[in-house]
C-alpha cells in the first residue's frame, strides 16, 4: 500500500514538473517572437524622473537662482502660449536681480545671528546629552540579566511616534510655573525654575523636549549596533584581564563608531530643522528671539515678510553650515572609511 502510493506521489510530481516545463518553454517562445523595443526600461521610469524633476530638482535649482533675486510680487509676465490648448504660460514671480546684495546682508542681520546662536545652543547641549542617554540604556537593555527587553525597547521608543504639537504642547504644560515640573523640584528643596521668562531655560525646554522624543529612537539603533559586536571580542578581552569599563572603551566603543556616527550626523541635520517646539515655546510666552531657531527665521522671512530671495540665500546658508558640520563630524571621529 505504502510502495503505490510513493508510486502515484513520483507520477502526480513529474506530471507537474512536465507542465511547468512545458508553460516555460511556451512563455519563453512567445517572449522571444516578440518585438524588441528600445528604450523600453526608460519608459517606465519616465514617470520617477518626471516627478523628481518637478518636486525636487526644479525648486533646489530654483531656490539657488531665487537667492540672486529680490521677490517683487508674484509672476504675471506671459511667457509663451500653448499650441492649440490656448493656455497661457507665464512666469513664476517679478523678480529684481540683486546679484549677491542677499549673502551680504547676512553679516549684518542681527536676527540670523541670533537664530542661528539659538539653534546651536540646542545642537551642542541636546545631541550630546540624548546620545549619552541613549547609550546607556542600550548598554543597559543589551546585558544578559535582562528581562523583558521588548516590553522596554517599545516604550522607550513610544514617545517617537507622538504627534510634535501634541508632545511639545503638553512639555509646555509641564513646564508652567505651577506645573508638574516645578512641583517635583518644589519637594526636594529647588525653587521654581522660569521655564519661560529666561532665555537660558526657554531653550532649556527644547533640549527638554527634544531629548524625551528621539532618545528612544537613536537607542534602538544603538542597540542594533551593540547586537552586532562579535562576542569573541569581549571574550578575548577577558583573557586579557579587561573589567567591564576597558571592555567598553576598548571594545564597545570602536565597534559602534559607525552607528555613532549615524546618529551624531542625522542627530545634528534634525536639530538644524527644529520648529514645532520652538514655536510652540514661544507662543507659551517664551521670549521668540532666545528660541527662534534658524528655521523658523527661514519661515518668517518667505511666508510672513514674503523676501523670498532672502529666504533662499538663508536657506542656501544652512545646507552649507550643516554640510560643513557633518563632514567634520565624519572626519573628527575617523569614519570616512568604515561608516
Amino acid at each position: 500500500m505504502a510502495n503505490t502510493d510513493t508510486t502515484a506521489g513520483k507520477q502526480r510530481a513529474t506530471l507537474r514538473d512536465e507542465l511547468v516545463d512545458a508553460y516555460r518553454w511556451r512563455r519563453q517562445r512567445l517572449t522571444a517572437s516578440l518585438p524588441s523595443v528600445e528604450g523600453v526600461p526608460y519608459l517606465f521610469l519616465l514617470p520617477f524622473f518626471v516627478l523628481f524633476g518637478v518636486f525636487l530638482a526644479f525648486p533646489i535649482f530654483y531656490t539657488i537662482y531665487l537667492s540672486f533675486f529680490r521677490f517683487e510680487g508674484v509672476g504675471g509676465t506671459e511667457l509663451f502660449t500653448v499650441p492649440g490648448l490656448g493656455f497661457t504660460v507665464t512666469t513664476i514671480s517679478d523678480l529684481q536681480f540683486v546679484g549677491l546684495s542677499n549673502y551680504q546682508r547676512l553679516l549684518g542681520d542681527a536676527l540670523f545671528h541670533q537664530a542661528m546662536y539659538n539653534t546651536l545652543f540646542i545642537l551642542l547641549v541636546q545631541v550630546p546629552l540624548m546620545i549619552a542617554i541613549a547609550l546607556s540604556l542600550a548598554v543597559a537593555l543589551d546585558a544578559s540579566f535582562v528581562r523583558l527587553r521588548g516590553i522596554f525597547r517599545t516604550t522607550l521608543a513610544v514617545p517617537v511616534s507622538a504627534n510634535l504639537v501634541a508632545y511639545a504642547t503638553v512639555f509646555v504644560l509641564l513646564m508652567q510655573e505651577h506645573g508638574l515640573v516645578n512641583y517635583a523640584l518644589g519637594l526636594v528643596g529647588i525653587g521654581p525654575i522660569p521655564w519661560f521668562s529666561s532665555d537660558f531655560w526657554s531653550r532649556m525646554t527644547i533640549v527638554g523636549a527634544v531629548t524625551w522624543r528621539w532618545t528612544g529612537y537613536n537607542m534602538i539603533i544603538l542597540l542594533a549596533g551593540l547586537q552586532n559586536v562579535p562576542e569573541q571580542l569581549y571574550e578575548a578581552a577577558e583573557i586579557d584581564g579587561a573589567n567591564r569599563l576597558q571592555k567598553f572603551r576598548y571594545v564597545t566603543l570602536p565597534q559602534l563608531k559607525p552607528v555613532l556616527l549615524f546618529v551624531a550626523v542625522t542627530s545634528t541635520i534634525g536639530t538644524f530643522k527644529l520648529f514645532s517646539e520652538p514655536l510652540i515655546v514661544s507662543e507659551a510666552g517664551a521670549s521668540a528671539e532666545a528660541t527662534r531657531t534658524i528655521v523658523q527665521y527661514i519661515y518668517e522671512m518667505a511666508f510672513v515678510q514674503f523676501q523670498l530671495g532672502y529666504a533662499s540665500a538663508l536657506t542656501w546658508v544652512l545646507i552649507a553650515v550643516v554640510s560643513t558640520l557633518s563632514i567634520f563630524q565624519i572626519k573628527a571621529v575617523g569614519g570616512g572609511d568604515s561608516a
